[in-house]
């Protein structure tokens, strides 16, 4: 993944980036981010770190990477733009920043690109077996509505992208036949799609739409590919829910992330709680923020 993503740079950097992996190896594979400033420094994030490893890129530099990345046609990524990432070949993402264009209160463009995030993909296989006791229900072949949650960056996307891969091939180990899920992925984090192509292994049988708002998607989805299951990331609005009690009381199944700590503050959510309090969520997992790929909590 990291090597897809140095292509996108020009030589005068590229040069430098390969110069400080062939030297330091052990450090590739814990390359979180590419961080990049116009006229700033290029640093690697590991963990906690910043390590500069190229300073000064020049405004021309900025500008030819951010053309590579819209692969010479900027205009066709203007919807990506002005959502703040493009989501690249092998997954990679890319945040952007610049100067707003407003329009009706809108972002529909950044101009002036100052700043670029490469966060690297690294799809990581069987973590969701963690969870899949409270996920999978047994005796029904099926599974239980579910909403996992985290704080920001607590592995909840990381899960749940295995969870599906899981569920849509099926366990025979378990007796659990593979499932139709409809992704929407609204910013891209869970299949990664490149060009209609996931980048990311979302199961044989997962359809996925992306760029789009999750009740829209939710709709789109239940209307033209009859999921069993709908799978979302990081729900929360008033139209997400309302989308999600419509598909769920028609007997989809769900299975959705939340930004969250604890139980008691899903609860205390208004828009969530209403879930709650119709039934129409069975599972509640909060996930360990401290020990990456633990539960803190079920209910």
């Amino acid at each position: 993944m990291l090597n897809e993503v140095i292509e996108y740079f020009p030589l005068s950097i590229k040069s430098v980036i390969n110069s400080f992996l062939e030297k330091n190896k052990n450090l590739e594979n814990k390359i979180e981010e590419i961080r990049i400033k116009s006229n700033g420094n290029l640093s690697f994030k590991i963990g906690q770190d910043l390590i500069t490893i190229f300073s000064n890129v020049t405004k021309g530099e900025m500008q030819e990477i951010f053309e590579n990345i819209c692969e010479k046609s900027i205009y066709s990524y203007t919807k990506q733009i002005a959502e703040g990432f493009i989501t690249i070949k092998g997954g990679n993402r890319v945040g952007i920043t610049g100067s707003a264009v407003i329009e009706n209160g809108r972002v529909i463009n950044l101009n002036y690109i100052s700043s670029l995030n490469f966060r690297i993909a690294r799809q990581i296989k069987d973590v969701s077996n963690v969870i899949l006791k409270y996920v999978i229900n047994i005796q029904n072949n099926s599974i239980f509505n579910t909403i996992i949650a985290s704080p920001p960056g607590g592995g909840k996307t990381t899960i749940l992208r295995d969870l599906v891969r899981k569920i849509s091939n099926g366990m025979p180990e378990i007796n659990f036949s593979s499932k139709i899920c409809g992704i929407v992925d609204e910013r891209g984090e869970i299949a990664a799609m490149y060009k209609g192509v996931p980048q990311n292994d979302i199961g044989e049988n997962s359809d996925v739409i992306n760029n789009v708002s999750k009740s829209i998607g939710i709709n789109m989805l239940i209307r033209s590919m009859g999921p069993q299951i709908i799978v979302c990331d990081e729900i929360g609005t008033k139209d997400d829910i309302e989308a999600i009690e419509k598909a769920t009381l028609s007997g989809v199944k769900g299975i959705f992330t939340v930004h969250a700590s604890t139980i008691k503050e899903i609860k205390e959510n208004p828009n969530l709680s209403k879930l709650i309090q119709n039934n129409l969520i069975q599972k509640i997992i909060v996930l360990d923020s401290i020990n990456k790929g633990q539960v803190l909590e079920v209910e």
